[in-house]
């Protein structure tokens, strides 16, 4: 998800208007919203110190808002709480046994998504496909 999306997704569940968040991380009253509805519309990219100061705003971490970085644990981490806010996607225990288990109430495509992917992986690990395929 670009940037522009993330910020929108945490300021809308954080109960903000573009015009708040922009006034909050400094810009002036008269611009604030534009300049928060041009980041999210993907016109223009915070910098790394405007995105700095969205995160503080937002109370998230910087990694929260920017591309992910699914090579590195805090990476994979904020993807996976991504994943968990759009998908349903969520991490839990079954038995002690860490897992991670679709939340039925987001929707019928996205378990049929799901679903597909463990039929996929089924195949995989019985040798009935290549990884690549």
């Amino acid at each position: 998800m670009p940037i522009g999306e993330r910020i929108r997704f945490i300021r809308n569940l954080r109960g903000m208007t573009q015009k708040y968040l922009g006034i909050s991380i400094g810009f002036p009253q008269k611009t604030a919203d534009i300049r928060m509805a041009q980041y999210e519309s993907g016109t223009r990219t915070p910098k790394t110190d405007v995105t700095n100061e969205l995160a503080k705003v937002l109370d998230v971490s910087p990694q929260a808002l920017t591309v992910p970085d699914i090579e590195s644990y805090i990476g994979l981490m904020h993807t996976l709480f991504a994943t968990e806010d759009l998908y349903g996607l969520k991490i839990d225990k079954i038995d002690r046994e860490v897992c991670l288990r679709l939340d039925k109430g987001m929707g019928s495509n996205y378990l049929s998504m799901f679903n597909s992917w463990a039929e996929q992986a089924e195949k995989f690990q019985n040798g009935e496909i290549t990884k690549e395929q």
